[in-house]
């Protein structure tokens, strides 16, 4: 599989890295908004290209994976490229996802290809989980905890703020509402129960400590709803100690079976990541695999990860898959 890139950031990058250990596949282009004589790839085979050429490219590429962000990015980039490629997305957006996929599905049938969107740990992995603990267990109640890990989404809010130099935010479960789920109590859990936030912010000099927290606490949509600890430190200090992107979480089902719904049970799903981008962009190639494989077999429209059989994420044959995994 001739695999493109749009976008080289930590996903970008992630991607292409993964790409080396998927035998089947092969990077064929990275594609960015910004000029490509300013973009070093540590593939010497593949080509960095403008945007603007990425149309001439339709034959050469089997399937684009969507690297940039959902808040902007994927929402114009998917449906507008699914008419040409096959492609891939992790749009994360989960109120905007049935709308989002009418879009790319639009597109993809009139161009003859097959998309799959919101492909990912959360939504992706994790909602596969949440979905089969449903069927499995049709009495019961979901709960799902993300972190101890960085919300990059919630970190570019805080740089955002005036005064903000460079920050990280990270999302910490509540561990005693995740031992109450995983005890089997199935406690009704606030927004506040479940999860806090922990905040390092590096100032601007002369920067008023005391008006950026009160904006961080306050901010609807992202801290308002939470417990929120503010520390301001160094830059060095930043750079030292939370350089990385690490994430993680459980999705778990607490449940009930029996004549007298007397037996309980507890389905609990877990990562643990040193890098949110490296994992998801491994996650991103399995199913650019599917996407592939569906393609060739004439499917064409959008596809989520409901939709997709396990199997056509495997590089082994199902022959192979029967006899070292079942």
């Amino acid at each position: 599989m001739k695999i493109g890139i749009l976008g080289y950031g930590n996903l970008g990058k992630g991607v292409e890295s993964a790409i080396r250990q998927n035998p089947d596949m092969e990077l064929a282009a990275v594609f960015t908004r910004r000029n490509p004589n300013s973009i070093k790839i540590n593939t010497d085979s593949a080509r960095v290209l403008s945007v603007d050429e990425i149309e001439s490219w339709k034959d050469k590429i089997d399937v684009l994976i969507l690297c940039g962000g959902s808040a902007t990015d994927l929402p114009e980039q998917t449906p507008k490229y699914a008419r040409m490629f096959n492609v891939i997305d992790s749009f994360d957006t989960h109120a905007n996802i049935p709308l989002h996929f009418e879009n790319v599905d639009k597109s993809a049938k009139e161009g003859g290809k097959v998309a799959i969107i919101s492909v990912g740990w959360d939504p992706g992995l994790f909602s596969l989980n949440r979905m089969y603990a449903n069927a499995i267990l049709p009495e019961g109640n979901d709960y799902t905890f993300w972190g101890r890990g960085v919300s990059q989404g919630h970190s570019d809010a805080i740089r955002r703020i005036n005064g903000v130099k460079d920050a990280k935010q990270y999302t910490v479960p509540v561990e005693k509402a995740l031992q109450s789920v995983k005890n089997g109590e199935n406690p009704v859990l606030s927004t506040r129960e479940k999860h806090t936030r922990e905040c390092y912010v590096v100032l601007e000099d002369g920067a008023d400590a005391k008006q950026v927290e009160h904006e961080i606490v306050t901010m609807p949509n992202y801290f308002s709803d939470y417990d929120t600890t503010v520390h301001f430190i160094t830059e060095e200090d930043l750079k030292k100690n939370h350089s990385g992107i690490p994430h993680g979480g459980f999705v778990l089902r607490s449940g009930v079976t029996g004549f007298d719904k007397e037996e309980k049970h507890i389905i609990e799903y877990s990562l643990k990541l040193d890098s949110n981008p490296g994992f998801t962009s491994s996650v991103l190639l399995a199913y650019a695999r599917a996407a592939f494989r569906l393609y060739n077999e004439g499917q064409k429209g959008c596809k989520t990860v409901f939709d997709i059989a396990p199997c056509y994420l495997s590089p082994k044959s199902a022959v192979e898959l029967r006899k070292t995994m079942l």
